[in-house]
């Protein structure tokens, strides 16, 4: 099987805590994801999170055409942070 992975170069700022239905889910929202990634459904990638490499994540649906970035607890741990605080988002790779 080929590897069909993009490099991406695609970084952003954003507040821990999306709101999906009413309720906050510890997560960035990529606003502008269409433009990016040519898709709106979930995406594989490798990214880095304030520096703390995360690999082969999902970027899911919020449900308004954006997608996001889940950030469970043990990463919220490592990263000091939590809901409502900012971290720094650097896309590097779309996976196949």
């Amino acid at each position: 099987m080929s590897d069909t992975s993009t490099t991406l170069d695609h970084t952003f700022t954003a507040p821990i805590g999306v709101d999906v239905k009413g309720e906050t889910w510890p997560c960035v929202e990529l606003t502008g994801a269409a433009e990016l990634l040519g898709t709106g459904r979930s995406v594989r990638v490798d990214a880095t999170v304030d520096d703390v490499p995360v690999e082969n994540v999902g970027l899911m649906p919020t449900g308004r055409g954006e997608l996001m970035l889940s950030l469970n607890a043990k990463l919220r741990k490592r990263l000091g942070k939590d809901v409502g605080d900012i971290v720094t988002v650097h896309l590097t790779k779309r996976r196949s």
